[in-house]
């Protein structure tokens, strides 16, 4: 079977893997020539159902759940399976435990427990949330791996696909189809990454905050990850002053050290999202359409790429049909 592949995203890149490893033959469709203008090129890569089931519905935290091992055999060695830290400042314990109530998987630590697990936030928080079972990855890494990869397993990537025949089609556009799926709306993230070796982290934390909630994700060497704001608005510009300022006032909350931190680069891009949040995979005359992953692109990713490939697998046998 040839399949043509729209998209090389995080959705494109693990439709492709799959179809792959179903015996498929599969042509990507890349306009942009590289991963660096994708969304998911700005990715957490937080592989967190039970933090995530704090404001998302159940079906998130059930399809994420063996996320972590369908990364491990995309991209061995990708998976980094520390956990996630959840804190709060002192006069935020509330939202602590509403978190907690809104979700499971977790063991509350104290000051010590938390001193023990990250020592750079010895000191500063009281109380926190420990998810064992939850893991990261660095998006680009995995991204840049699971490409190379596909390559190698020949599979085509193309500006173009031409006038060749294909017996299915997966479109994996993401925020290219707002204004053409039915409900498909943007919601405008935006991260920043900062340079500091005075502070050492070891998983992702979260601090949660009433008004400004974001995560801290260490990439190495210094590196750290700090994001996203969830503007419901499909612009897509450069990061505002005001996002900025809360993305470092939130970091600079986490540890003081980052106040001295050297911004390495900023970045914003859309979330393409259904009215419920959830991504779909649907047919759609000769396409099948996999979109709307929100803000858990890289958690859900693998489990619907499978069903995409449902999708696609359980077309009946016709003529070739052009892209």
């Amino acid at each position: 079977m040839r399949v043509l592949v729209k998209g090389a995203g995080v959705a494109g890149l693990t439709v492709a893997h799959e179809l792959c490893s179903r015996g498929a033959h599969v042509t990507v469709v890349d306009p942009n020539e590289g991963l660096d203008r994708a969304a998911s090129w700005l990715a957490g890569g937080m592989l967190a159902p039970w933090c995530e089931r704090e404001s998302a519905g159940e079906a998130v935290l059930l399809r994420g759940l063996d996320s972590a091992d369908r990364w491990d055999v995309m991209v061995p060695g990708e998976v980094r399976r520390n956990g996630t830290l959840v804190v709060a400042p002192a006069r935020d314990l509330g939202e602590l435990q509403r978190f907690s109530g809104r979700t499971t998987g977790y063991e509350w630590l104290d000051e010590e427990a938390i001193a023990g697990l990250e020592p750079a936030l010895a000191g500063r928080f009281r109380q926190g949330l420990f998810f064992s079972r939850e893991v990261h990855l660095d998006p680009r890494g995995a991204l840049t791996r699971l490409r190379e990869r596909l390559a190698t397993q020949g599979v085509s990537f193309v500006r173009d696909p031409g006038e060749r025949d294909f017996d299915d089609c997966v479109d994996c556009t993401g925020a290219a189809q707002i204004g053409k799926a039915d409900g498909l709306r943007g919601v405008r993230g935006e991260m920043l990454y900062l340079k500091t070796h005075e502070v050492d982290l070891a998983r992702p934390v979260r601090l949660l905050h009433p008004r400004i909630p974001v995560y801290v994700v260490p990439r190495g060497d210094g590196l750290f990850m700090v994001g996203a704001t969830m503007i419901e608005s499909d612009f897509d510009g450069p990061v505002s002053a005001r996002s900025l300022m809360e993305l470092l006032n939130a970091a600079y909350a986490l540890h003081p050290a980052f106040a001295d931190a050297t911004v390495v680069e900023t970045g914003a891009g859309i979330r393409p999202a259904f009215p419920d949040n959830f991504p779909r995979a649907f047919r759609h005359g000769n396409t099948v359409f996999l979109n709307g992953f929100y803000r858990h692109g890289f958690l859900l990713a693998p489990a619907m790429a499978a069903e995409a490939a449902d999708l696609v697998f359980s077309r009946p046998e016709q003529e070739g049909m052009s892209p």
